[in-house]
């Protein structure tokens, strides 16, 4: 493969938010991508990778398809594995792992499809295989096409680099971006979440409003690869914000341990200055001063936390503040249950797709801006 060609890459996300993420692509300049189940389709090639890893805020991974071929029988899969050029993408002095799906083929064994593609790494790259390898080969084998593919982030995406400190159920990053993007925020208003956790939406939104890089202060898997430039990577890799804001993102939250995770975590972000974490409950809730933005927030769902039939009267508390004091501002509730979020008195808007979330379903429920 060549360092400059143009080759397939993959862009994974939670199902049921294709579209927002497809936005989030399309804003990079990337307008031929397309949606694909669970994720994006588009092309490219590797400076695209290295930009896509930085730069998406709602990926979880970025996979790079190195080449396929036909096989319909593992003796098929064996030779034709032994000829594949490795040595253009992967290095023989980094370990790989390999995984393999089988999918309406002749070949139908997993295992035994992986273990013919490890065998010829092994024996024509020399390439040692790990189960804790940096560096995952999945292979494809679908209606007998072989296709190999690299994930090129290791890492899911949602793991920034700043993040330590983290309270029960938390929203990963990538998702709680998504979910801010299908809310329709572009980082020219205000955040207030009063639930805030360890400040995932807060720290998101900010930064958005900054410009900051996403996967700034973190490493990836095509560092490993022999398509890796580091200096052209440098080129891509900004660790300053690339504009000031004067907006306020503001989280607050009854467990003061939150207001403390979130505060440390924002610090290591680096978005500080333009953050504010408050402990207090629903009813001691306030806007910020400054124009009117986007109230989000991840209430509890009484599925694994707290007991369900005493969060109606949460919602309906925070539903009261909001309608009080928020007037102007959208609101955006994530949960499993739309009766708790019809609980909170609010005018919502038809519901978005169910998603995934830490063996749940969500929806992100939305209102315009009150009145």
């Amino acid at each position: 493969m060549e360092q400059n060609g143009s080759f397939g890459i993959f862009l994974g996300c939670p199902p049921g938010l294709e579209n927002a993420l497809l936005d989030e692509v399309r804003e990079l300049g990337y307008d031929k991508a397309k949606v694909a189940p669970g994720g994006v389709d588009m092309e490219g090639g590797w400076p695209d990778v290295w930009r896509l890893n930085l730069d998406l805020r709602g990926a979880s991974r970025v996979v790079a398809e190195i080449g396929s071929f036909r096989a319909f029988h593992l003796a098929q899969l064996d030779k034709r594995a032994r000829k594949f050029p490795w040595g253009d993408v992967l290095r023989a002095d980094v370990p790989v792992r390999v995984e393999a799906f089988c999918r309406k083929s002749k070949i139908y064994h997993a295992g035994a499809a992986t273990q013919r593609v490890e065998t010829a790494l092994s024996e024509t790259l020399g390439v040692t295989i790990a189960a804790d390898a940096p560096v995952k080969l999945r292979v494809r084998i679908d209606d007998n096409l072989v296709t190999m593919s690299v994930d090129t982030s290791g890492e899911l995406l949602h793991k920034r680099g700043h993040k330590e400190a983290v309270g029960k159920a938390p929203m990963r990053e990538t998702l709680a971006a998504l979910f801010l993007k299908q809310a329709g925020y572009t980082g020219k208003e205000p955040v207030v979440d009063p639930m805030c956790g360890s400040g995932t939406f807060v720290i998101e939104a900010a930064e958005l409003a900054l410009g900051l890089q996403p996967g700034r202060n973190r490493s990836f898997a095509f560092e490993q690869l022999a398509t890796f430039d580091a200096a052209a990577f440098e080129d891509l890799r900004r660790a300053e914000p690339a504009q000031a804001t004067d907006l306020l993102f503001q989280g607050s939250d009854r467990n003061a341990g939150a207001v403390e995770n979130s505060s440390s975590n924002a610090q290591r972000a680096g978005v500080a200055d333009c953050t504010r974490f408050i402990h207090y409950a629903v009813s001691d809730l306030q806007p910020p001063e400054g124009p009117p933005g986007l109230v989000i927030v991840n209430p509890p769902y009484g599925t694994r936390i707290g007991n369900k039939k005493l969060l109606f009267a949460l919602h309906g508390s925070l539903g009261q503040v909001l309608k009080e004091r928020f007037r102007g501002w959208r609101v955006a509730i994530v949960t499993t249950d739309g009766g708790l979020a019809k609980a909170t008195g609010l005018p919502l808007l038809p519901p978005g797709p169910p998603v995934p979330h830490g063996g749940l379903k969500v929806r992100l429920y939305q209102t315009a801006p009150l009145r």
